[in-house]
């Protein structure tokens, strides 16, 4: 895991894979603090309107849904605080997208988080990826996750202090996938690096279910619509 960013760089910055998530095995607490109240109370409100506005999260929803697996906001998304500096992650046992309420204080950030772990959701649910013992598996997902979600958006790259660069696109995609590996599995830098390297080629051009990278809302509404009429096309054959 790469050294910790001071905070307001790890809000805009933060490692998306499948960080340690402290409650996650834990039995409930029978009482939360008023201040996690308020986080969780937000963090849940901050879901749902990403999850009834954001056109990339609605088309990973409808593409899960195509491919048989219907998620339910209840069941399959969690506010939870989380250590560090993790701001989500898909738990791949229990098929729950995890979301860190101590750690997202924009719907902004939400929004992409969300769509995110959607991407891994969608993954899981069509390829059954082997997330802990195949690290190509892994790196495939990560290097889709951050080319799909808007991770590598330009806006965000000029928030990170990173633009101008031939290729950026590119060398976000495949920074952002090892930074995610090394956040969740115990190999050294070269390994991430050698996964990502090896599978990058057909991951990156693998845009299902969004036929296209969405760079910003508007690629993304036109991509659910794209997406609709082709599901619409097919139901009538």
């Amino acid at each position: 895991m790469e050294a910790p960013e001071p905070p307001q760089a790890a809000e805009e910055d933060g490692d998306f894979g499948y960080k340690l998530f402290p409650d996650r095995h834990k039995a409930p607490q029978q009482s939360l603090s008023l201040s996690i109240l308020q986080d969780h109370n937000r963090c849940r409100m901050r879901l749902q309107l990403a999850l009834e506005t954001s056109p990339y999260a609605k088309l990973l929803l409808d593409a899960m849904k195509q491919s048989g697996c219907i998620a339910f906001k209840d069941r399959h998304f969690a506010c939870e605080t989380c250590d560090g500096l993790a701001v989500g992650g898909f738990d791949a046992a229990t098929s729950q997208i995890v979301l860190c309420q101590n750690s997202i204080h924009r719907q902004s950030l939400m929004n992409r988080v969300v769509t995110h772990e959607l991407i891994h959701a969608f993954d899981h649910c069509r390829a059954h990826v082997n997330w802990l013992s195949n690290v190509k598996h892994l790196a495939c997902s990560e290097i889709r996750a951050a080319n799909l979600s808007g991770d590598c958006s330009l806006m965000n790259e000029i928030a990170r202090f990173k633009f101008g660069l031939k290729g950026h696109h590119q060398t976000c995609v495949r920074d952002r996938a090892v930074r995610s590996i090394l956040a969740v599995r115990k190999v050294s830098k070269e390994t991430a690096e050698k996964a990502v390297d090896e599978v990058f080629d057909t991951c990156f051009n693998d845009q299902e279910p969004f036929g296209r990278i969405p760079h910003n809302k508007k690629d993304a509404k036109y991509a659910h619509k794209d997406f609709q009429n082709r599901d619409q096309y097919y139901a009538n054959i």
